[in-house]
């Protein structure tokens, strides 16, 4: 059955996935175009415009984190950068695939070169929420913005919904997110979404960590406009991103999902439905049960509350049953008033 899509959009993030290729860049792309995303997203930086090339604690992932425990940063972002020749290729691509194609900018600079490429939107990544003027800038610009919240208070986010709107931005949207790789289930607390949507009247979504497709799911259900998931080709490539990443036939499940959540919500003033019709037709009614003659009385054995519809009412069999019959019926006769006395 064909329908006009309602689901959230799904944004395919590709980040670090590229592993390094061009190709396998635009691959992802062409996947994600595929299976259903309405847009692509990278991520502009380079490791030393993000970070400094320091080797000291400060400067390492912690050596408990379970995908880059020990790394340097700048080690780990000089890995994981999309280099900025690739950006037009890529959106290129994505725009010609019929999907939207922008980017996470992480300095002033990147937003120049954002801009330079007339990138439709913006997102700001959870841990730049404290960096107001960055937020500024990219209001700015007119474009609508995505941020989102993880790592954040709910002072912290004020701030940044307050820059952002003090910098001309006049659509936001606030994306849920745990900042953790990956993230579990439990710590997603989707009931912040439409707390958030009623707190700062903006629109809502979820940047999703998680593995599978459940909680972005249960986000639409809750009134996310935006999902945001990592993508892969195949996990087992590997890259720093691979772990929590969906490859192109999870992609499709968590876009018809989404989709399937958003027309699921429906109205709370519709009870049944032209959906239900032959189902209505189906529920029991009084019918005889045995052939009678006219005159015989209306007993338990001759009449009984079956299915299908078109007797009366089975709650109606107390006032029938002591009653006669008014005429010759067979079995499989619907039992109306006029066929009583």
């Amino acid at each position: 059955m064909n329908h006009e899509r309602q689901g959230p959009m799904i944004i395919a993030e590709i980040s670090g996935n590229h592993n390094g290729s061009l190709e396998r860049a635009l691959d992802i792309v062409r996947a994600a175009a595929e299976a259903g995303a309405h847009a692509v997203k990278i991520q502009t930086y380079t490791a030393d415009t993000i970070t400094l090339d320091v080797d000291s604690p400060a400067f390492r992932v912690s050596d408990g984190h379970a995908l880059w425990g020990a790394r340097t940063l700048h080690s780990l972002y000089e890995e994981a950068h999309t280099p900025w020749e690739w950006h037009a290729p890529i959106f290129d691509l994505a725009k010609e695939l019929g999907m939207l194609a922008f980017s996470t900018p992480f300095d002033e600079t990147a937003v120049d070169f954002l801009e330079s490429l007339d990138v439709p939107l913006y997102k700001i990544a959870s841990l730049e929420i404290v960096d107001l003027p960055l937020i500024e800038q990219v209001a700015a610009t007119g474009k609508p913005v995505i941020l989102s919240v993880g790592t954040a208070s709910i002072a912290e986010v004020a701030d940044a919904v307050e820059a952002a709107r003090r910098g001309g931005c006049e659509d936001l949207t606030l994306l849920a997110c745990t900042s953790s790789y990956p993230a579990e289930p439990d710590d997603a607390n989707l009931r912040r979404i439409p707390v958030m949507a009623e707190m700062f009247g903006v629109k809502v979504g979820l940047s999703d960590h998680t593995l599978g497709v459940g909680v972005s799911i249960a986000a639409t259900a809750l009134g996310a406009s935006v999902i945001e998931k990592h993508v892969t080709l195949r996990r087992s490539d590997g890259g720093v991103d691979a772990a929590f990443s969906l490859e192109p036939e999870e992609l499709r499940t968590l876009v018809d999902g989404c989709d399937a959540a958003a027309r699921a919500l429906g109205s709370a003033s519709v009870w049944t439905t032209g959906a239900e019709s032959e189902s209505l037709r189906l529920r029991p009614s009084l019918y005889v049960s045995a052939d009678v003659s006219a005159g015989d009385p209306v007993t338990a054995d001759n009449v009984r509350s079956v299915r299908p519809s078109g007797g009366l009412a089975p709650a109606e069999l107390p006032r029938v049953i002591g009653r006669t019959f008014a005429s010759d019926a067979a079995i499989g006769t619907p039992v109306s008033w006029d066929l009583l006395r």
